[in-house]
Order: C-alpha cells, then structure tokens, then sequence
C-alpha cells in the first residue's frame, strides 16, 4: 500500500481473479466492520435481469465490460461498504481510478491449480466454458497479472481460510503492515 491509511467511511475494494474468495471474505468483513456488502456482479444481474453467463451470451463480453464499469462507478460513491468486483474489473483502469477514490483495493490471490477446484463444478462461470478450464485459467492469471498487482495490497488466499484472510485485510486497511 502506498501509505493510505483508511478513513471510517472508506471502502475495502476485493479484486482478484474468481474462485480467489472474494464473495466469502467480503461477507465476512461486512459482518466484522458493519459495513454493506455489495458485489458488482450481483448489482449487474440485477439492473439486467439475467445472469452474467446469459449476459456474455447475448451480448459478449465488450458490452458486460461497459456495465460493470456503469455499476462500478455508482457503488464506487458509496461510504463503509465492502465492494466485490468480478475478476476482470481490475481491466479498465477508470474502474481502478474510481474505486480508489473513496476504497482501498485488495487483490485476492490463488494458484491456477486452486482456482481451478473451487470453481471445477460451477457452471455460471462463462469464461471457463472451454474444453481446458485450467488451461484457460493459467493464460487468464497471466494476462492480468500486471492489472492485480496494480492493488493497493496483494493477500495470498493459499493456506488460509476465509476468516484469516479477511482478518488480514481489515488488519491491513488500518495501514498496518
């Protein structure tokens, strides 16, 4: 982190690639901080009216891409909320810019290998629809790598269960190395 120090009112931001905890971990910050909880995905499926797999089916994935950044700059306004972004927010750097606006951005990461058992029986997952999911995971890892580490803070998920991660981060947002 670059010397921020969080604010009551700022937002704890979790990006990081699917299946890297980002839904469990902000639940339980949420609880821990009393702060909302809200997931840019679940706010898209909503204003939509459709899952994000029909979503990339119907419209592709430029078009998903535009509403996120659309719900990403609304939540971004918000105060003393955990704010979960799909994984490839962290793309668009408008995203990056707005979120950290008001929010301290926390990377979640995991291995191609552990990516790939948490989300193995999961079919709303559009990207991984291909006849090699690890493979793809492994080439998506790669292609973002450079935008993850663009977080204020990178938290290894490896090892750990969701409580210590989030302990982690809350530790973390109080400017706590």
């Amino acid at each position: 982190m670059t010397g921020r120090i969080m604010k009551t009112r700022q937002n704890i931001v979790l990006t990081g690639f699917m299946g890297t905890g980002k839904t469990e971990v902000g639940r339980i910050i949420a609880r821990k901080l009393g702060f909302a909880l809200v997931d840019v995905d679940e706010e898209i499926e909503k204003e939509q009216k459709m899952k994000i797999a029909e979503i990339f089916r119907r419209y592709g994935e430029p078009a998903f891409r535009d509403m996120e950044s659309a719900v990403i700059g609304r939540l971004s306004e918000r105060e003393r909320s955990v704010i979960s972004t799909g994984g490839g927010a962290v793309l668009r750097q408008e995203n990056m810019d707005k979120l950290r606006e008001n929010g301290i951005i926390f990377c979640l990461k995991a291995s191609a290998g552990l990516i790939y058992e948490r989300t193995k029986g999961s079919t709303d997952r559009p990207l991984l629809r291909v006849e090699d999911p690890l493979a793809k995971i492994s080439e998506l890892l790669a292609a973002r790598q450079a935008f993850y580490d663009k977080a204020d803070r990178v938290i290894d998920t490896e090892g750990k269960s969701p409580v210590q991660v989030a302990e982690e981060i809350i530790w973390n947002s109080k400017g706590r190395k």
